[in-house]
């Protein structure tokens, strides 16, 4: 297997990483190969869109989300466009 050194790395991004790992239960080295191979995927670019959307969200834990209430649309008014 090949190494890989990324230098110069922004100190956010290395604590973005670190919490994204923890969140995922793996370590810091572990979730930047996950992200690598993840990102690196070819893309399927067939079916509808939101067979394309479950496939590019698909293996998420999604368990843990939280789901906003559903809220009406407000009512627009009607604005007569006569002179």
């Amino acid at each position: 297997m090949a190494s890989l050194t990324i230098r110069n790395l922004d100190d956010n991004v290395k604590a973005a990483l670190r919490l994204r790992a923890a969140q995922h239960g793996r370590s810091v080295e572990e979730e930047a190969r996950h992200m690598l191979r993840q990102s690196l995927q070819p893309v399927a670019l067939g079916g509808c869109l939101a067979e394309r959307i479950g496939r590019r969200f698909a293996g998420l834990d999604a368990e843990g989300l939280y789901v906003l209430p559903c809220r009406p649309s407000p009512v627009v008014p009607q604005v007569d466009e006569g002179c």
